[in-house]
């Protein structure tokens, strides 16, 4: 539990952190398919977040591997998916792009477990 809650808040932290450096330093500085790109990033980052605060409560009440695993697919979905849409926007470079998918996936996984664990919970 203490992993996925020190993990969300982090991650939480760092989309206030870096959703602020987008909306006011980047504003004007870069094209705006850019800034759409780091704000989408920011914004999944905070969603999947929140999401890691639910795998720490959930863990505290009902721990399985099935939880755990959501937590590890939402970080991983956040370094893959927001990390690369935030190169995007600083750099606008379309290196990382391939991997954007990729960490979508993860995010769509990691909701599929925390689905797949809600099913298998006592009532």
């Amino acid at each position: 539990m203490k992993l996925w809650l020190t993990a969300g808040a982090l991650s939480g932290l760092i989309a206030v952190a870096l959703g602020a450096f987008g909306a006011h330093g980047l504003a004007n500085k870069v094209p705006a398919d850019q800034l759409n790109a780091f704000e989408v990033g920011a914004r999944y980052q905070m969603y999947h977040a929140l999401a890691l605060l639910a795998v720490a409560w959930l863990a505290s009440r009902e721990p399985s591997s099935l939880v755990s695993a959501a937590g590890a697919a939402f970080i991983i979905g956040t370094l893959l998916f927001s990390g690369s849409l935030y190169v995007l926007g600083l750099t606008g470079s379309r290196a990382l792009v391939l991997v954007t998918p990729i960490g979508g996936l993860s995010f769509m996984i990691g909701w599929v477990c925390l689905l797949v664990a809600g099913l298998r919970a006592p009532a």
